[in-house]
């Protein structure tokens, strides 16, 4: 399910939209506490890029927690995402309204969940997807299953993958000094 086919780069060609849940996606899923209450997430570098990068390039992204989740809207608001919802009960409705107010279709937007409360989300959306440690119960209702675990690089797949699609890829690379296609550093 970590293969990369036509069918699959097809659905991310049309995206507009990746929403992310927090918790196990962005995160490796545990939550830390300390003392007084106060909670502390880990996200990967590489994941935050690949979020900056899709609004870099004109592709909404929102994250979605049922968590009410100061750490996540300290990351939003450090990456500079137009959306973060935390504290959300029903994330069909939330994304429904997003997706109303940015003028989509459900085909055009891509979702990545790891557990039971991203399930409502996986057959509306037009690409779902889950990093290799979602649960078991929920692997089978997605499109794609990526190779690496939420928070060690999960989110970066998608990101990849949508930019690789839509033929957004050499000018990405092109942003940070990378030579043309065809060209070795030296030429």
């Amino acid at each position: 399910m970590h293969e990369v086919t036509d069918a699959l780069r097809a659905r991310a060609a049309a995206i507009r939209l990746v929403g992310f849940d927090v918790d196990g996606t962005l995160t490796d899923g545990r939550l830390w506490f300390d003392g007084e209450g106060n909670e502390s997430k880990a996200f990967h570098v590489h994941d935050g890029l690949g979020l900056r990068l899709l609004e870099d390039n004109g592709i909404a992204v929102a994250l979605v927690t049922a968590r009410d989740s100061a750490a996540a809207r300290a990351r939003a608001k450090d990456l500079r995402l137009s959306h973060c919802f935390s504290d959300v009960g029903d994330k069909g409705a939330c994304l429904e309204a997003l997706r109303i107010q940015l003028g989509l279709e459900w085909h055009q937007i891509a979702y990545m969940g790891d557990d039971l409360h991203d399930l409502p989300l996986f057959p509306r959306v037009g690409l779902a997807v889950a990093p290799a440690n979602a649960h078991p119960w929920v692997r089978d209702h997605v499109h794609w299953i990526t190779a690496d675990a939420g928070g060690r690089g999960a989110a970066r797949a998608l990101c990849d993958l949508v930019l690789e699609a839509q033929g957004l890829r050499d000018a990405v690379r092109a942003r940070f000094g990378a030579p043309a296609p065809g060209r070795t550093a030296g030429q």
